[in-house]
């Protein structure tokens, strides 16, 4: 009992061991319930996140099954801490501590918060808007750079710097670092451009010089398109906004001019009747708009009829389908007709020269 006795009246930092024992328990305790609820916490996440209904709680429980083991222990560490009578110096550190640890645990809570946020309003937005849809990936790089430019400033303030001058120096040595990285920063502006003007947006198929491809995804540096031949395609977004862009998802009906040609023997009374064939067939086509036909010219081996129309959808495999049966018609009524296709042709004419002894 004597032993006992001294082993529990020994001191250290101004505390005795059965109070550093109290606080070592304090610590455990907490650090157990904190993962214990930690892991709670993330079965929960994970059971809303399985059903297809949006929780209320679904949100705030994601972020909170994201919270760091590091600070855990830290607060732990804090909590048995308080029950001891340290030195000032050792209670500001810990004190310290404990606040960056729960600055940074609480930029990534507001992360995974907007990180989730905007991913499922992407998602909704890909149906209904696309515009919309093509800027979160911008706007998520905003708030997150948001974010933890703030948890940096609030920890360097907690350790003591100025913010102040820092904030004055990076102002001086951001132009130096703006010139060696002009092309990223071109990129990125770029990117802005495309979020806040919109000259295009993910879906949109597009053609730009050589290539051509559908907008799979629109990023900070770089835009990627999938093209018809499968592979993808990526195009840094300064150069991208450089060029002469055709896109053809703004397209709302089709312009379609084709000519076909009737031989010369064709008579003239069924010349003046195909204008109005050809009107016909082109107007019994659902999803069309006829503009005109017109007996257009003469040429080098046909007469030559020219004939204009709307396709009233921006689907090409549509507009192919309309004009094959078009086409089906047209041969259908000629042969009624009794007209033949005109092709390429060359008629050799022979004079006989008279014989000079007669």
């Amino acid at each position: 009992m004597a032993e006992l006795s001294k082993f529990l009246e020994i001191t250290f930092l101004g505390n005795w061991i059965l109070k550093w024992a109290l606080a070592v328990g304090v610590s455990l305790g907490t650090l157990f319930v904190m993962l214990l609820l930690r892991r709670l916490v993330q079965h929960w996440a994970r059971g809303m996140a399985n059903t297809e209904r949006e929780e209320l709680m679904e949100l705030p429980a994601l972020a909170l099954s994201r919270t760091n083991a590091l600070f855990i222990v830290i607060t732990a560490v804090v909590v048995g801490l308080y029950l001891l009578e340290l030195p000032a110096r050792v209670q500001s550190a810990a004190l310290s501590a404990f606040t960056i640890a729960a600055f940074w645990q609480t930029g990534l809570w507001l992360t995974t918060l907007a990180a989730v946020w905007l991913e499922r309003k992407r998602r909704k937005a890909l149906a209904t808007d696309r515009a919309a849809a093509s800027s979160f990936s911008i706007i998520g790089f905003a708030a997150r750079a948001l974010i933890w430019s703030l948890v940096v400033l609030l920890t360097l303030d907690n350790l003591g710097v100025n913010i102040t001058a820092l904030v004055a120096g990076l102002g001086i040595g951001g132009i130096a670092i703006a010139l060696a990285v002009q092309n990223v920063l071109g990129d990125l502006f770029a990117s802005l451009s495309i979020t806040l003007d919109k000259p295009f947006v993910i879906g949109d198929f597009l053609i730009i010089g050589d290539f051509l491809g559908t907008v799979e995804y629109i990023g900070i540096k770089s835009t990627r398109l999938r093209s018809l031949s499968g592979e993808q395609i990526v195009l840094s977004n300064a150069d991208l906004l450089g060029s002469r862009i055709r896109n053809y998802g703004r397209m709302f009906e089709r312009r379609v001019l084709f000519t076909l040609g009737v031989t010369y023997e064709t008579p003239r009374e069924k010349l003046r009747q195909l204008p109005e064939i050809l009107r016909s067939i082109v107007e019994g086509e659902a999803d069309t708009r006829f503009d005109r036909s017109h007996f257009a010219k003469y040429g080098p081996a046909s007469l030559d009829f020219e004939i204009v129309y709307y396709v009233l959808s921006p689907d090409y495999n549509r507009y192919m389908d309309i004009q094959q049966a078009i086409n089906l018609r047209i041969h259908e009524e000629f042969e009624k007709l009794g007209v033949e296709f005109a092709y390429p042709t060359q008629k050799l004419w022979i004079a006989r020269v008279p014989d000079a002894a007669s």
